[in-house]
């Protein structure tokens, strides 16, 4: 299994680095896979989310270890896509988890000041 970076973005650098696939690749599997649509800044980079990366690892793997076709790893997408499709509206557990730890201090900073 690959260490993702815990961060927000990454760039297409880093998911090259990250996932041993060249930029190039990266840019073609955007073309190919609608799961794949990373963000773009002002400067027109190209800025990736965790959820981006995992997903371009799982593709990785349907095509390299698993020897399934473009046409294959689409239809498997699209698949998952559907079978996940209750989930997409949930968050991760560990930002609900940072959610409410600032929820708390909140709570506790609007106790003190309205003392």
């Amino acid at each position: 299994m690959t260490d993702i970076p815990d961060k927000l973005y990454y760039k297409i650098g880093e998911v090259s680095r990250i996932t041993d696939i060249k930029p190039y690749v990266l840019r073609y599997w955007e073309s190919e896979f609608e799961v794949i649509r990373p963000q773009k800044t002002k400067t027109n980079q190209r800025v990736y989310t965790r959820k981006d990366v995992e997903l371009i690892l799982e593709i990785k793997r349907l095509i390299y270890n698993e020897r399934f076709t473009l046409e294959g790893v689409r239809k498997r997408m699209k698949s998952l896509r559907k079978d996940s499709q209750l989930n997409l509206n949930f968050p991760d557990q560990r930002y609900l988890d940072t959610l409410k730890s600032i929820k708390d201090e909140l709570s506790s900073i609007k106790s003190i000041l309205s003392r």
